[in-house]
């Protein structure tokens, strides 16, 4: 695997950017961008005191990102917290769709 820690402290940074560009594409190419956004409301309380547990107690520690902390926690994660689930639904939605296509798997 290529060493992407050229972009130094902008690495993780970079990477949920790249990763958030694809979600947000594959949403967009599904027609899923609300349906996305609700989900992610509705999730990012649980994933925020997730996420604040888990570097309190020094289950993981990041490198390599800008040291930006809003609420507690690194920029960087609360990005995470979107786009993960953004790309679940994107890829979910571009597999199995709710449009009016849909209901035919040869369009």
């Amino acid at each position: 695997m290529r060493d992407i820690s050229v972009f130094g402290r902008y690495t993780y940074l970079v990477t949920e950017l790249f990763w958030g560009t694809v979600a947000a594409l594959l949403l967009r190419r599904a027609n899923a961008l609300d349906k996305a956004a609700v989900t992610i409301l509705a999730l990012y309380p649980i994933a925020y005191a997730w996420d604040r547990y888990t570097l309190a107690v020094g289950v993981f520690d990041i490198k390599l990102r800008t040291g930006i902390d809003i609420a507690g926690i690194p920029l960087e994660e609360h990005l995470f917290m979107a786009v993960v689930p953004g790309l679940v639904i994107g890829i979910h939605e571009t597999i199995f769709g709710t449009g009016a296509d849909a209901s035919n798997p040869a369009s």
